[in-house]
């Protein structure tokens, strides 16, 4: 199997548009919340129950709701191309459950770690995201060129 470009699919300025309004929604959420734009953080802290402060889960249910009704749309709009799921439902309960698990033991997702941890220059962030990075490569070129 070799790996090709679908040029047709290729959309260099809608990445770099999407890209840029994710390190803007990370900055505002900094700069207004003092929080960090991790999802697994933000969807974790929701299940936290003692102590919690008066808006602890305003902003983050909010949050979360965003990013559904947005992909909901784009989706509908036809602004998203055509998904296609070749696997059973018990699998994809299975890998959820292990990139949750993974997010716990990291101590974070690749929005936190890459894409703030990253703009931080912090060094336990780096090493998490070639850990992960690395980690999906190796499990691609296995499962695509091995297996």
């Amino acid at each position: 199997m070799t790996l090709t470009i679908d040029w047709n699919e290729f959309t260099p300025l809608a990445s770099l548009l999407g890209g840029a309004l994710i390190g803007l929604a990370a900055v505002m959420l900094v700069a207004f919340k003092g929080r960090i734009l991790g999802i697994s953080g933000i969807v974790g802290s929701m299940l936290q129950t003692s102590n919690t402060p008066k808006d602890h889960y305003r902003w983050r249910l909010y949050f979360i709701a965003g990013i559904l009704i947005s992909s909901l749309s784009a989706c509908y709009l036809g602004l998203m191309p055509p998904m296609q799921i070749k696997t059973d439902f018990s699998t994809l309960v299975a890998g959820g459950l292990l990139v949750g698990f993974g997010t716990r033991m990291g101590s974070g997702c690749t929005s936190g770690h890459a894409v703030c941890g990253l703009g931080r220059l912090s060094l336990r962030s780096l090493t998490a995201t070639l850990v992960f990075m690395g980690s999906g490569f190796l499990t691609a070129y296995v499962f695509y060129h091995l297996a």
